[in-house]
């Protein structure tokens, strides 16, 4: 367990932003390195894994209601110096992600042939995303295990097991995920199932790792069986918590059903740049998703001991950070944003689609930085209500509008790219206010705001 209410805050946001970044990293690696897999299936087979991929935020959301109110609650246990209490909500978040994965995998699975009808451009592509939907959806019903037990890590300080697990996993699926495509040295090829496949391998094999990091390794949180029954109280904190940013990614699920269902009459050349797209801006954005994990526990134990200069301190470090890593991924974009989309993608009306997509979300990098690390001291503050309000006022931007002009003959696909980009200019201002209103409340009025 490590103590991050003492010392410079800013070593601590390295130290523990360089294990996430670590991991972060190399997720990426594989993302790109899968969809440049895919890609060479053809523009079907592209659109069919970013409609299928949509039900990833659709879990992020649903794992992250646990993985964020675990890490918060669990940091205030450990700031307040209470083992006892952050023991309880380790087992307790363990019994919650179990309830949680079943549920999606039942339902998941009834749903994913009307889901894929639903989204794709033509048959082919829903037949192909169905494929890949049948091994997928196993393997994001275990991810909600990982989230949980990587988030009672973070919430203790203790980032680095976490980093050797995903990292060692995420290499195993790149390995795999050629071989299972085309059956390189097997003589069966799956096609766009093998990516899927690789990725349920490799969460199993972390699923096993991580539960032997508590059964077997030196965690001061263990699994105790006597600590299983439901505690409706430790449900309620760590939903309470959870519940907004799970809601969060949430939209982002219903953001991209937006896109997919506007984009469909464009044909499975739109859907493909969009998916290639969103996978570019998802990878340039990893060192920031990183810092948001380091930032939660970091002013999170602080906030449990009351420290309220230095979770002021820890928020000012981390957005200078964010916002210096986003002004260089929106240059490489508007620099490079054609070069980018060719690496995945062959096809000029794809390219072309991802290209102008980059080129106008590219002006909006610096104050999504802000919104991450913002949203992640909502959650080490202990209120994330804020952080959802701003969130549903930015869909309700795009949503409402991007049907309306859907109906227009003259609609185009750019209308949408630029409802976005205003939509996240709308949700910074809007995070930063909340923000301030929200430490005011914890802290009082005598301490400086965060974003003052």
């Amino acid at each position: 367990m490590n103590d991050l209410t003492t010392g410079p805050v800013t070593r601590h946001l390295l130290k523990t932003t360089s294990f996430m970044l670590v991991t972060m990293v190399t997720q990426t690696l594989y993302v790109l390195v899968d969809l440049y897999w895919v890609g060479s299936l053809g523009k079907e087979s592209v659109a069919a894994v970013g409609v299928a991929g949509n039900l990833t935020f659709v879990v992020l959301g649903l794992s992250q209601m646990l993985g964020v109110g675990t890490t918060t609650v669990i940091s205030h246990a450990v700031g307040r110096r209470d083992g006892d209490s952050a023991r309880l909500a380790f087992n307790q978040s363990q019994v919650l992600s179990m309830l949680a994965g079943v549920l999606f995998l039942v339902f998941a699975m009834l749903a994913r042939g009307w889901y894929t009808r639903s989204l794709s451009a033509d048959a082919a592509t829903a037949a192909l995303a169905d494929d890949y939907l049948r091994w997928f959806v196993p393997a994001m019903a275990l991810q909600f295990a990982i989230v949980a037990l990587g988030a009672a890590l973070r919430g203790i300080g203790n980032f680095r097991p976490g980093m050797i697990v995903s990292t060692s996993t995420v290499v195993l699926n790149m390995v795999l995920a050629p071989i299972l495509i085309f059956g390189w040295g097997t003589g069966h090829a799956f096609g766009v199932a093998g990516a899927a496949i690789s990725t349920l391998v490799s969460i199993g094999v972390g699923v096993v790792w991580f539960i032997g990091i508590f059964v077997y390794g030196d965690s001061v949180l263990r699994f105790d069986a006597t600590q299983w029954a439901p505690r409706l109280a430790i449900w309620r904190q760590v939903l309470t918590v959870g519940l907004p940013p799970g809601v969060e990614f949430g939209l982002v699920a219903v953001y991209l059903f937006v896109v997919y269902t506007v984009s469909r009459p464009f044909g499975a050349e739109a859907q493909a740049g969009f998916g290639i797209g969103m996978r570019v801006i998802q990878a340039g954005f990893m060192p920031v998703v990183a810092l948001g994990f380091a930032v939660a526990p970091v002013a999170g134990q602080n906030v449990g001991a009351g420290l309220a200069s230095r979770v002021r301190d820890t928020y000012r470090a981390a957005a200078g950070m964010a916002m210096g890593v986003m002004l260089v991924v929106a240059v490489v974009c508007q620099v490079a944003g054609r070069q980018l989309m060719g690496i995945f993608s062959n096809d000029a009306g794809v390219i072309a689609v991802g290209d102008e997509y980059l080129h106008i979300m590219a002006w909006t990098f610096v104050a999504s930085g802000l919104v991450f690390v913002s949203s992640s001291m909502f959650q080490a503050l202990g209120n994330t209500m804020p952080s959802l309000v701003a969130s549903v006022v930015r869909l309700l931007i795009v949503a409402v509008p991007a049907f309306i002009l859907a109906r227009r003959p003259d609609f185009r696909l750019e209308w949408v790219w630029y409802l976005s980009a205003g939509s996240i200019l709308v949700q910074v201002v809007l995070s930063l206010v909340l923000l301030q209103r929200a430490f005011r409340r914890r802290f009082g009025r005598a301490h400086v705001t965060p974003a003052g």
